[in-house]
């Protein structure tokens, strides 16, 4: 009984302070004043000024991914965001004088090394003899070569949460500095800009390798969604994985990787995000003074290719060894749609936490899936939303793939009730105040938005979350979730030469 008393008022606490939250959230809609300033390079700088903390959230994002890769060299993108880390021309080596011969030198024995490897009649003694000749070069560069020397000054100076990724619509550079080092940080990132060295290029194309082998190839459930996307997107680049397809990284070329960096790393195709303790003007006469020299490029080419409408249900398996796995997608507009916030609703109507449809249904219910998941693809073109499954055996994917189309069936007849919907509502404007708590968290989104869209998203989404009517789910699900717009995959084991589902 004691338990029992000391448990019911934190009870109420967390429920009064639940409902003051979400009173605050209603009666102050949240709203961001971020100033924006456009160097004359085309460079663009979104500030938002927040002194609780001698810190300043750095982010510079390049608006350009997987999507705008093509056939050939995929995953460069990728690639060069792990080549960015590699230093300048004065950081990350000993001589940069002795070194440039030396990276010209091997970048000219790849190339005869490769023209030798692909003739009909190969000489063996010839290709001995560049293999050992590049290996000596090598050596030689491994000499000159300074270690991670971004990283450990950033460190030694209080960086922390330094870090880069790579979408399918932009690449994104991350950086959490004191604000005393703001002029560091100005320095270091402009000569990443203007005086990058392509150094340990062919080592670090191996990496990539062995991520894209951990990542998808020995990966049940990545092997499925390559798969899933290469088939649901049959025009559209968002077809083709991040990572890149295997064959286009063992082969692209130092040069190849340097001209898509000059086509689409320059600075009017960036973005400076600055969230903390700094004046924004002080900000930008330091920008203005390390970055507005480097020049202007043509503006890069954009994505034409439009994916068509979808003609019929598509069906993949996919064999591996492995339990079983199975994936639906259906095509969906991008952000700037107005179906979004609905088609957002709907997502986690179906899959947020213990008490969504999916899970009372298909894990607590009926007990047939260990794993049951909607999620919406939000994107600068349209995307897809998929649901992902693996069936709790002896229960196979074609019960699992049936209890999924039963609940979608479901919402296209019956709207979700009025306390479910707001409850989903209110799920959702937690989760996304909280991923705005912070400065980096700010940042982060900032310039995510930014790059897929614009970062008055931030602004207006709660207000159009809250507009989303019952209706609304049920026309959404009705116009996007049919049998027509959708393509399944399915992951099947195969044994004694037949696959098993």
């Amino acid at each position: 009984m004691a338990r029992t008393k000391r448990i019911i008022p934190f009870t109420i606490v967390n429920l009064l302070l639940t409902f003051l939250f979400l009173w605050e959230v209603h009666a102050n809609p949240l709203k961001i004043d971020v100033k924006e300033h456009v160097l004359k390079n085309g460079l663009k700088m979104l500030m938002l000024e927040k002194h609780d903390a001698p810190i300043v959230c750095l982010r510079i994002n390049f608006r350009v991914g997987s999507v705008d890769e093509r056939p050939g060299i995929t995953g460069v993108s990728h690639l060069f965001e792990h080549m960015m880390f590699k230093g300048t021309k004065i950081f990350g080596t000993k001589d940069y004088a002795a070194e440039k011969p030396l990276l010209e030198k091997e970048e000219a024995l790849v190339g005869e090394l490769a023209l030798e490897t692909g003739r009909e009649t190969r000489d063996n003694k010839k290709i001995a003899a560049l293999e050992k000749e590049l290996e000596t070069t090598r050596e030689k560069l491994r000499d000159l070569i300074v270690k991670d020397e971004i990283f450990s000054l950033y460190l030694r100076h209080g960086a922390v949460g330094l870090n880069a990724a790579t979408s399918s619509d932009g690449t994104f550079y991350i950086c959490n500095i004191p604000s005393n080092k703001l002029e560091l940080w100005a320095f270091v990132e402009s000569d990443r800009m203007k005086n990058r060295v392509l150094r340990e290029f062919y080592s670090e194309r191996d990496v990539v390798m062995e991520e894209r082998r951990l990542r998808t190839e020995t990966s049940p459930f990545g092997a499925l969604i390559e798969q899933l996307n290469a088939v649901t997107f049959i025009a559209h680049p968002y077809r083709w994985p991040t990572i890149g397809w295997r064959s286009d990284i063992q082969n692209v070329t130092k040069a190849e990787t340097a001209e898509y960096f000059e086509r689409y790393y320059s600075p009017n195709n960036a973005i400076i995000v600055m969230v903390g303790d700094f004046q924004a003007e002080e900000a930008i006469k330091l920008v203005e003074k390390y970055f507005g020299e480097i020049p202007r490029q043509p503006d890069p080419p954009r994505v034409k290719t439009l994916e068509p409408e979808q003609q019929g249900e598509r069906r993949i398996d996919v064999e591996f060894d492995s339990n079983p796995y199975m994936a639906i997608s259906y095509h969906i507009p991008g952000i700037s749609h107005s179906d979004i916030y609905a088609l957002d609703v709907l997502s986690s109507l179906l899959s947020e936490g213990r008490t969504s449809r999916l899970y009372k249904s298909m894990i607590e219910g009926k007990r047939i899936a260990v794993m049951a998941n909607a999620g919406i693809g939000v994107g600068r073109f349209p995307e897809t939303f998929t649901f992902y499954a693996a069936p709790r055996a002896p229960h196979t994917v074609e019960e699992v793939e049936e209890a999924f189309y039963e609940e979608i069936e479901l919402l296209k007849t019956k709207p979700p009730s009025d306390w479910e919907l707001q409850k989903i509502k209110n799920q959702l404007e937690a989760s996304f105040i909280r991923s705005l708590d912070s400065a980096s968290g700010l940042a982060s989104q900032i310039g995510h938005y930014e790059i897929i869209s614009d970062w008055r998203y931030i602004n207006t989404f709660l207000e159009k979350v809250g507009e989303v009517t019952a209706s609304d789910v049920t026309r959404v699900a009705n116009k996007y979730l049919n049998k027509r717009n959708r393509t399944v995959a399915v992951l099947v084991k195969k044994e004694n030469g037949e696959s098993v589902k």
